[in-house]
């Protein structure tokens, strides 16, 4: 596994680190490097036998790495909840939160336990959920917060009328504005956070293009084969056109451990698609308006509901 390039070197030790997505794909790689770095870590994951070999490969790459699991499904805010409560009743401070998981294209419309759009509602309103419910936790580790975004993002837009996607159903348009929602999300919380003193930064990352599971075989979602699009990136990923997921996971990487990375910074891939891990110079269109961000704020506080309120 790659080492994180253009990154300083981190000292994470007595740090605890929360990944969400990290069972497999990018987000394991990120758990990886976090653990080098020395912080413990702990996997929210759906599947607990996922979760084991992740585990396993961590401690293959990093002996003695302090790593766990915990049970969590963005897709249902009970779940999330659970995992707030079980997380509070630890009372470990929170001092790096990658949200990381994420659903892409499933074949068919389809829906969380509570009724949101599946792309809409895991990506962005599972993670919204779940940071304003550790808000108490992040506080008290004057945490670092990083959200993987896009590169679907970034010739988006929110469709006011229709958050949910519930109309003239387009699966990449929705994966796109869910997508766009956690940029959104990432500046809105760094900006209250500083106007408010909560002691936490928020900065987020987009991975490029690269042969994740994202597109891969999910029964799960109903797709029983790779996409046509997954096996044109791995062979593109195998000519160097693309990032590979060791690659496409070090923007995150850096933005969650670099002691030079700070709030409201968004990295990448140097050259988009692929390359180091870089300090992006400039923010896509969509993601530069700040009302939009206010706005998604409020109606993510009014969707999931009082009990992740600030």
């Amino acid at each position: 596994m790659p080492h994180a390039s253009n990154i300083s070197t981190p000292h994470l030790q007595s740090s605890l680190a929360v990944v969400t997505g990290g069972s497999d794909g990018i987000g394991v790689v990120i758990a990886t490097h976090l653990a080098r770095y020395g912080a413990e870590v702990i996997l929210p994951v759906r599947s607990t036998a996922k979760g084991e070999l992740a585990i396993a490969r961590i401690r293959g790459d990093v002996p003695g790495a302090k790593v766990s699991t915990r049970a969590l499904d963005l897709s249902s805010l009970d779940s999330v909840a659970e995992l707030v409560d079980e997380l509070t009743r630890e009372g470990r401070a929170v001092n790096i939160l990658v949200n990381n998981a994420g659903v892409m294209t499933p074949p068919s419309r389809q829906v969380t336990t509570d009724g949101f759009e599946l792309q809409f509602g895991t990506n962005h309103l599972g993670h919204f959920a779940l940071t304003l419910g550790l808000l108490p936790l992040l506080k008290a580790g004057g945490a670092r917060v990083t959200h993987q975004t896009s590169i679907a993002a970034r010739s988006s837009e929110i469709d006011w009328v229709d958050l949910n996607s519930g109309h003239n159903y387009d699966v990449m348009k929705a994966y796109s504005r869910s997508k766009l929602a956690v940029a959104l999300f990432a500046r809105e919380l760094d900006a209250r956070s500083r106007a408010q003193g909560w002691g936490i930064s928020s900065n987020f990352s987009h991975p490029g293009v690269s042969p994740t599971n994202l597109l891969a075989a999910q029964p799960g979602l109903g797709r029983d084969r790779d996409t046509g699009a997954r096996r044109i990136i791995r062979v593109m990923s195998r000519l160097g056109l693309t990032g590979t997921v060791a690659s496409a996971a070090l923007p995150a990487v850096r933005a969650a451990a670099d002691p030079t990375s700070s709030g409201d910074q968004f990295y990448g891939p140097k050259r988009v698609l692929s390359g180091p891990p870089s300090l992006q110079k400039k923010l896509w269109a969509p993601m530069q308006n700040m009302s939009n961000a206010r706005k998604l704020w409020e109606a993510s506080e009014a969707l999931v509901g009082s009990r992740f309120a600030v």
